[in-house]
């Protein structure tokens, strides 16, 4: 990571829920924008309505459609002569901080966050315009100590933060066993620890966790020292998908700046063509971004099954975000939330029409 973008700190859902709420106003978005052909105007080079579009992901391979773009350059080449600037995070709670308070406009992140960022700003901080990634979300175990799924009980098993989308999966899946955890300490039948994943490798080996429900490449990291895979979470979804990436805007940005957004979603629907035609210069690509962010790429025994275990999808899976949403409130992380406007995907679904794809649904969860 550069100096000038250093990660930002790992923040927990009670730090998001004492965000101030903003008053954003939502008015002229998605299907009520100005139907105009941006694409030309961003080919020609031409700037669109906004100077700069400033636009947030993780140094995650489930981020790789951000990462491919940037570092590709796909992103830029729809907006033309509006300048992308990206900046990194650690964690979701940090990221919708940031959308909330206008440092980002745009934002790769996991579905837990979402759900929790629209939630405690009343509905009126963002929308989920798009999807990108399905998957690459596993349970790694010390095959020493935990032998089958039953074993977990009375193990150590981290997950990367407290009320994060694999915090929320694994305590869901806890719940299902018929153990008891307290959601907020992780402790019970199961200790949840939550550790950030840059350093639950090493907490791994050295033994101070048995295992870990991590997103990729986090897992992989872990089966080359030696850890198994015990369960892929796809495998517990309908069609073994599941919404790991979402793609966010500030309503404020989608109301101000319609045709910045659309060729921003315009970048993520050609950037997900071209991971999908060319998956090896695809993950070539991503790991050269994941480099340059961290200093060093990674090892061909991590990248390489990692990346199979991750779709990348304009479709944003709405019936499953819903789902998972349950899941955090079963859980005890969440109240029911109101989730009815969350998304917004004219924007998406026209680009898609353009491109000759099939058009994506939002579960009865859209803009009326």
């Amino acid at each position: 990571m550069s100096a000038a973008r250093p990660l930002t700190t790992l923040r927990t859902i009670a730090a998001l829920a004492a965000l101030p709420l903003l008053a954003l106003t939502a008015c002229g978005y998605g299907s009520e924008s100005k139907d105009e052909d941006t694409s030309k105007v961003a080919a020609e080079g031409k700037k669109l309505s906004a100077d700069t579009v400033r636009i947030g992901y993780f140094p995650n391979l489930t981020h790789a459609t951000a990462l491919v773009g940037d570092q590709e350059g796909l992103l830029q080449k729809e907006l033309g002569g509006t300048k992308a600037t990206y900046s990194q995070f650690n964690a979701g709670p940090a990221e919708i901080e940031a959308l909330n308070s206008g440092s980002i406009d745009i934002g790769w992140i996991g579905p837990s966050p979402a759900i929790n960022g629209y939630s405690t700003t009343d509905g009126k901080g963002l929308r989920i315009i798009g999807g990108s990634a399905s998957g690459g979300v596993k349970l790694v175990v010390n095959p020493d100590k935990v032998k089958s799924l039953k074993d977990i009980k009375g193990k150590k098993i981290a997950t990367p933060q407290l009320g994060n989308t694999q915090d929320v999966a694994f305590l869901n899946w806890i719940a299902e066993q018929g153990w008891k955890v307290d959601a907020q300490s992780g402790k019970g039948d199961v200790s949840v620890v939550r550790t950030d994943n840059k350093i639950t490798p090493d907490a791994y080996k050295s033994g101070s966790i048995d295992g870990a429900w991590v997103p990729e490449p986090t897992a992989s990291k872990l089966v080359a020292e030696g850890g198994k895979v015990l369960l892929d979470e796809a495998d517990l979804w309908p069609d073994k998908k599941f919404v790991i990436t979402n793609i966010i805007v500030s309503q404020k940005f989608l109301a101000a700046h319609p045709d910045v957004v659309q060729a921003v979603l315009r970048g993520s629907v050609k950037t997900n063509t071209w991971i999908n035609a060319n998956p090896d210069k695809a993950k070539a690509a991503a790991n050269a971004k994941l480099q340059e962010l961290s200093g060093k790429p990674l090892p061909a025994d991590v990248l390489d099954p990692a990346w199979k275990s991750i779709q990348f999808t304009d479709d944003p899976l709405a019936s499953t975000l819903n789902t998972e949403a349950e899941h955090a409130v079963k859980a005890g992380l969440l109240k029911k939330p109101k989730l009815d406007g969350i998304y917004d995907l004219a924007p998406l679904n026209k680009v898609l029409t353009a491109e000759g794809k099939s058009t994506v649904d939002d579960a009865g969860l859209g803009v009326k």
